[in-house]
């Protein structure tokens, strides 16, 4: 079977999720102050998406290798995404669009590689490189997922860094021309594939040539050439140094008024992120989660507010589903909590499981991929257990419904729910208990009751109770790095009160 056990049980869940965010949505989306909507009813649409890569050296998607299309988009639509940020490299469209799939494999020397594809694929071999992901994306259409094609490099090849020639306009392979090109052609090759409805300007913006000017003018000219090619598409603009620095936006405002409504600002985020990697192990938790939540609140997240809102695209993160990093798995838990609080759009890092060939290491493992490195099962279910509630639209800024609360674990993905004879247990968010929650000094208390939750002594499980006076604070065991001094690990006792109106 292709499909896991734990993968199999959560695959009615996604259909039906799936299926009707498939018929709930109408495209193309335009912006609402923060907010990404579709155009027909002014209804929110959430992204929850993830990479997938295509941007390397043979110029398609990953792992057509190791399964068909067809299983691969169906098993993108059971994980519970309803979009993929699917990269691309310029030159594919500027240098080598004749190119056909067995020729790009033959030309780097993959041979075993597309005898693969010819089993799993054939269909593909004579396709134009082009043509072949326009295949996945129409594939991708057919299940209800949504695509974002994202303007990775210039050169097909691994990315990032400083001095790789991609970084910036003027580096080696990345000429304003070119580019603007590349551009042009995707947003009109794509023009009547109404599932793509998002195009990046460019990923990761970085090294030595960095100038808020010359961004100012490119950025309006790539955004310009998307638009007048289709305008319909939404586009997807980075900040500096790596995706993650808007704050120049706050001396002066990027003034594309006349395509306002479809602008989406993306940044990125890992732990590994502006050298921070080493904080997660040597300074207390709590302090280090605050800290880099104010620091992305004060480069980015100030473009969620404001007579210039816009919505903020988190699209990528990410950390090694093997376990194997500390710094990446205490990181997630603090990402998580911030997603969840903001109702942040997403794209994970990533959905290949490995490469056909990546830094010159043909079949190289991608440890944060959800799928394994056969394509056949998923790499981590814990960790895709992680991501189920912000899968969810959990702000509507059209209801008029009064809010409640999940109790949501980030360390597991899981909730806190009741469960029969008054049970109180972490289990799946979906469908999971409401609270009602009125601030500091007030109890916790399940919608549509009188009980709130409660304990009879430190030690002692959770569990309901109808007396609800003294029960401001519930204390199970002693809460761990309080003091903002010990660097135990406080996450399997963090609880995020994650306040929604949707029902």
């Amino acid at each position: 079977m292709l499909l896991t056990k734990k993968m199999a049980k959560l695959a009615t869940i996604f259909i039906f999720l799936c299926t009707f965010t498939t018929f709930s949505r109408c495209l193309p989306l335009s912006t609402s102050s923060r907010w990404i909507i579709d155009d027909k009813n002014g209804q929110r649409v959430k992204l929850a998406c993830v990479n997938w890569a295509a941007h390397l050296q043979t110029m398609i998607p990953e792992g057509l290798d190791q399964q068909p299309i067809s299983k691969i988009v169906k098993h993108i639509s059971l994980m519970g995404f309803n979009c993929v940020r699917l990269t691309w490299a310029t030159y594919m469209f500027t240098r080598y669009s004749n190119l056909t799939v067995a020729q790009s494999f033959a030309n780097n020397g993959l041979h075993d590689a597309l005898t693969r594809i010819a089993q799993k694929n054939p269909q593909l071999l004579g396709l134009s490189v082009f043509e072949a992901q326009r295949a996945v994306v129409e594939e991708m259409g057919r299940h209800g997922i949504m695509s974002i094609l994202d303007n990775h490099l210039s050169r097909p090849m691994w990315c990032c860094g400083n001095h790789d020639g991609n970084g910036f306009w003027g580096d080696e392979d990345f000429q304003p021309k070119e580019w603007l090109k590349g551009l042009d052609i995707v947003a009109k090759k794509y023009k009547d594939s109404p599932m793509v409805m998002g195009i990046s300007l460019r990923n990761e913006l970085r090294g030595p040539l960095q100038n808020q000017s010359v961004w100012y003018k490119n950025v309006k000219k790539g955004a310009k050439a998307i638009h007048k090619a289709n305008p319909n598409i939404l586009i997807i603009i980075s900040g500096l140094n790596y995706d993650i620095d808007f704050t120049f936006l706050k001396r002066k405002h990027l003034n594309l008024l006349n395509i306002r409504n479809k602008i989406v600002y993306e940044i990125h985020r890992y732990a590994f992120t502006e050298g921070q990697a080493n904080w997660f192990l040597t300074q207390p938790l709590n302090k280090v989660c605050d800290t880099i939540k104010k620091e992305i609140m004060d480069k980015s997240g100030f473009l969620l507010k404001g007579k210039n809102a816009a919505p903020l695209f988190v699209s990528e993160f990410g950390a090694d589903q093997k376990g194997m990093n500390p710094s990446g798995n205490l990181f997630m838990g603090c990402l998580l909590t911030f997603l969840v609080d903001l109702d942040l759009d997403w794209a994970v890092w990533a959905l290949q499981g490995n490469y056909y060939t990546r830094q010159g290491k043909p079949g190289m493992d991608e440890p944060f991929g959800m799928f394994n490195n056969i394509w056949n099962s998923l790499r981590s279910p814990q960790y895709h257990a992680k991501l189920q509630l912000i899968q969810q639209k959990l702000q509507d800024p059209k209801s008029k419904k009064p809010k409640y609360y999940w109790l949501f674990h980030p360390q597991s993905g899981k909730c806190l729910n009741v469960a029969t004879n008054n049970v109180v247990e972490a289990s799946s968010c979906i469908g999971g208990s409401r609270w009602i929650y009125h601030g500091d000094g007030t109890s916790i208390r399940l919608t549509g009751t009188s009980s709130c939750l409660t304990t009879s002594k430190e030690g002692m499980p959770l569990t309901l109770s109808k007396d609800c006076t003294n029960n401001e604070k519930v204390l199970v065991r002693k809460c761990v790095g309080l003091d903002g001094k010990s660097i135990d690990n406080p996450q399997s006792q963090w609880f995020k009160l994650v306040s929604t109106n949707v029902y």
